[in-house]
């Protein structure tokens, strides 16, 4: 097995970023495409059914709107790092419901 060398530490600085951005962002470095995976969130949501705190707010008038149409909701519950994230940490749900809140408050103004 041929063992990867990186002799110029600029490239191995571009590597890293480029895999960093790919990981953090819903823009893909690769493709450009900005497109979200509908059938990803539709899964994520559907693992967070069974918690009567997520229930509670997707069936919340004030924030369903958002499941289907807010891109930084749909951008969020299409990271399954960050679902799985809401599923073990109370901090991270109380995060995700401040996010909810915060585009709540947007589209009413």
């Amino acid at each position: 097995m041929k063992k990867i060398s990186f002799k110029k530490p600029a490239i191995f600085i571009t590597y890293i970023l480029g895999i960093l951005i790919g990981i953090s962002s819903s823009v893909s470095p690769f493709t450009g495409s900005t497109s979200l995976n509908t059938k990803k969130i539709d899964s994520n949501i559907e693992k967070l059914k069974p918690f009567a705190w997520f229930m509670n707010l997707y069936e919340d008038e004030r924030y369903r709107r958002s499941f289907f149409a807010n891109k930084k909701i749909r951008a969020y519950l299409q990271s399954s790092f960050k679902v799985n994230n809401l599923i073990k940490d109370e901090k991270a749900q109380k995060r995700f419901i401040s996010l909810l809140e915060k585009q709540a408050q947007l589209r009413e103004k």
